[in-house]
């Protein structure tokens, strides 16, 4: 952690130094050389320095924290897939830190573990530095395999002994961006990297004699509370998103409700307006039987109504109960309303009948009353046919009229019945033929 301090101090003196325009200052010479001797702290007790350094190296990585944190969770996306913009970024901070790592004052300043001899920079050096930085690139789509890529070309660059360098703390916003959007094997994930860090700990210190069990200990933690930085940035993101989806249901549920209230206070009023005058109107002595038997066959049809309302809206406020009779039922239901009618339909079942339920069963029920309306509307004067075949996979129904068009009706519909109905044959898989 005396390292990570003077690394801040370097940078802030570098500067600062470019700043004025002192830097032949004997301490600004100092401060920015990572290898700096530790008399610059020496008045400065151990674990002020720790806690010191932690604080400022955590504010240093918050812009990175919370640009990772407001990006992790988009509407309808996954952590893997981010958008290219975003991916953009990444590749940017990448290019920031690998650039600097070339930048005289800067390139020497950076993350390290230990304090071997310096190896000159070549090939291999400058690859390694590379990896460190451009493992930021793929943090937001590969977080796993950004984590290995920085902590594996950070521990080659420490056993070989090359110089300290500001792409290093690459490993840092790797260590905080897996921690904040690595969705599986977060346990797994944390134990292999504390094996792989004991490891190189245990491979530095026959190495570097200035490396010490506390100072690889503090550098440990250092990187454990970036991880668990970065999970509590998760589970921020985490609870924002719900409340934001709590929030969106809640709408939906108060705007379903809202429809319901309406088609209630509109539609089943004037809808038992109907019914009321059709009930009433079987009591006046003048009317015939014909007339009668029609007035309770619109009575009949207006219950038959509120009752598929009252079920409708109780759907939209989520308080339906399923007391729906089987759509066998219900089609035998519509087609007897059509003939108390005056319609002439014709009924005819093939194959062996079998329970419908669920979204077939009222798809089949309601292709076979569209189909009747349809019938009555546009060849009034015909007689229907409705045949209903069951086959072992599918189920086929087919409503046909022998009359001819009504004058008119066409012009008057407005076609939505049979828009409908496509519609729902095909939300359940099947084709709908209308000639």
């Amino acid at each position: 952690m005396c390292k990570c301090m003077q690394v801040l101090l370097g940078v802030l003196a570098t500067l600062d130094c470019h700043a004025f325009g002192e830097t032949n200052s004997p301490t600004a010479r100092k401060l920015i050389s990572f290898r700096a001797e530790r008399k610059v702290l020496a008045e400065v007790p151990l674990f002020v320095q720790q806690h010191v350094a932690t604080a400022c190296l955590l504010c240093a990585l918050w812009p990175f924290t919370r640009l990772f944190a407001s990006s992790m969770y988009d509407s309808g996306m996954k952590l893997a897939r981010f958008p290219l913009a975003r991916s953009r970024w990444d590749a940017v901070t990448a290019a920031v830190l690998i650039g600097l790592s070339f930048v005289p004052g800067l390139a020497q300043q950076g993350l390290e573990l230990a304090a071997s001899p310096d190896r000159p920079l070549n090939l291999l050096g400058i690859t390694l530095i590379v990896l460190q930085g451009g493992s930021v690139a793929i943090l937001r789509r590969w977080p796993q395999w950004s984590l290995a890529l920085a902590f594996s070309a950070f521990s080659a660059y420490q056993l070989f002994g090359f110089p300290t360098t500001f792409a290093a703390l690459g490993l840092l916003v790797a260590v905080v961006g897996a921690g904040a959007m690595l969705q599986r094997h977060r346990m797994l994930i944390s134990i292999l990297a504390l094996g792989c860090y004991a490891t190189l700990v245990a491979a530095l210190i026959p190495i570097d004699a200035t490396l010490t069990v506390p100072d690889a200990l503090a550098f440990g933690a250092l990187l454990a509370a970036l991880w668990i930085f970065g999970s509590w940035l998760r589970t921020q993101a985490t609870m924002r998103r719900d409340r934001a989806g709590q929030a969106e249901r809640e709408a939906i549920s108060a705007e379903r409700a809202r429809i319901a209230h309406e088609l209630h206070d509109v539609v089943t009023h004037h809808v038992t307006a109907i019914l009321v005058q059709a009930e009433a109107g079987q009591y006046h002595p003048d009317l015939d039987r014909r007339t009668l038997d029609l007035l309770a066959s619109i009575a009949d049809g207006g219950r038959k109504t509120l009752a598929d309302l009252r079920s409708l809206l109780g759907a939209l406020d989520g308080k339906a109960e399923n007391t729906r009779a089987p759509a066998e039922q219900q089609a035998a239901e519509v087609i007897a309303r059509a003939q108390a009618a005056g319609q002439r339909v014709k009924f005819v079942e093939q194959g062996q009948r079998y329970p419908l339920t669920g979204a077939t069963g009222l798809v089949v029920v309601r292709v076979v009353q569209e189909g009747l309306t349809n019938a009555l509307k546009y060849a009034r004067e015909g007689a229907a046919t409705v045949a209903i075949s069951y086959g072992k996979r599918e189920i086929m129904i087919e409503v046909a009229s022998s009359g001819r068009n009504a004058k008119g009706a066409a012009a008057k519909s407005g076609g939505r019945g049979i828009i409908g109905m496509r519609e729902r044959v095909e939300l359940v898989g099947g084709q709908l033929q209308v000639e």
